[in-house]
């Protein structure tokens, strides 16, 4: 779809991150002209509902059953989705959007690189994006800093051995949908049933677990695969590890509505190891938990060779940076060709001034 004089931008998911993301776009000269939810409480309510305020912006929200209906009606530019971590939880929505030719960027962790987690759902989204000529894309936190940022600590290595991350995040703030993906709030005997079990298959069944469009991946696990081929790498194996992480005390989650018991799961790290041809090993760490009053948001990367490079960021602002990579994004999706592509096709993601 060709960019119109004002970008117009529907907002799918009216939670805790939109209150950025619909923020951000019209700071930057987007309009947002509708939400969509399941709430049905934010039904017909203007997006003020969720921004905060008194002045009402002439966009309601609407039951997300109605999104096709509207998308028709609106011709938006581009939706931002902020709903699940999963593709197949975002897929119909992704697919509604490629039918009706609308762009779409998501938040969806798996959505970053879905090629090796969801081959045939991304595909069937790709192919009907091409048809309508709309471009569907994943971005967020992890553009930059699980992406472009190792890329570019890369670009200045002259022999890599491994690269090897760690990143830690609050599971209160992102919401439900991510919490209990990661397994917040279980005894250890559900984490490892629900959670950790997933790990103890063979290739054939993850294989097929794939095709059928019902494998969970942690969140690195589709980022190694954007990093291998940012850096045209070929992939060779990938394995992961789903380890829960317990509650030292009772830690109350406001977004679990309870108390996780001293012993329980808080949340999980997750290590993904990939293996190259090229001889360079991806083993990257997620550690997402309902934090401690002492813990804090920490991203770590080292790119391990000929120079050997560590880099640190302490309390990074992970939801606000989420959001403004997704918004700094919408021109480069809207630029971007028609059907399913990920952002390291897209080129280094920029501060934009306007959208």
């Amino acid at each position: 779809m060709k960019q119109t004089k004002q970008t117009t931008v529907v907002q799918i998911g009216c939670g805790k991150m939109s209150k950025y993301t619909m923020r951000y776009v019209m700071e930057k000269g987007g309009k947002v002209v509708a939400g969509f939810d399941v709430n049905k409480k934010l039904f017909g309510k203007d997006i003020k509902t969720v921004l905060g305020g008194k002045q009402e912006y002439g966009a309601k929200i609407y039951d997300v059953a109605q999104l096709e209906e509207k998308l028709k009606e609106l011709k938006p530019d581009v939706a931002i989705v902020t709903t699940m971590s999963l593709f197949k939880d975002c897929y119909d929505v992704l697919m509604t959007c490629a039918k009706c030719g609308v762009n779409a960027i998501t938040t969806c962790e798996e959505a970053f690189y879905p090629f090796n987690s969801a081959k045939k759902m991304t595909m069937a989204i790709d192919r009907v994006a091409k048809k309508n000529n709309c471009t569907i894309t994943g971005s967020g936190y992890q553009d930059f800093s699980w992406g472009n940022l190792i890329y570019g600590m890369a670009g200045t290595t002259q022999k890599i051995t491994k690269i090897k991350g760690k990143s830690s995040y609050n599971v209160e703030d992102y919401g439900i949908a991510l919490a209990r993906a990661h397994g917040a709030g279980l005894t250890l005997k559900e984490f490892d049933e629900q959670i950790a079990s997933a790990d103890r298959i063979s290739e054939e069944e993850r294989k097929a677990q794939m095709d059928a469009g019902e494998f969970a991946p942690s969140y690195m696990w589709n980022v190694n695969g954007w990093l291998a081929e940012a850096l045209g790498l070929t992939v060779t194996s990938q394995t992961q590890k789903c380890v829960p992480q317990k509650a030292k005390e009772a830690i109350y989650s406001s977004t679990l509505n309870m108390t996780v018991k001293k012993g329980q799961a808080t949340g999980m790290s997750a290590v993904v190891t990939t293996e190259t041809k090229q001889g360079v090993t991806l083993e990257t760490q997620c550690i997402g938990k309902v934090y401690a009053k002492d813990e804090f948001d920490c991203n770590e990367w080292t790119v391990e060779g000929e120079p050997k490079t560590t880099v640190v960021v302490n309390k990074p602002a992970t939801v606000e940076l989420t959001c403004a990579s997704i918004v700094n994004r919408i021109p480069d999706l809207i630029a971007a060709p028609a059907g399913y592509v990920p952002t390291c096709r897209m080129g280094a993601l920029t501060y934009k001034t306007k959208i």
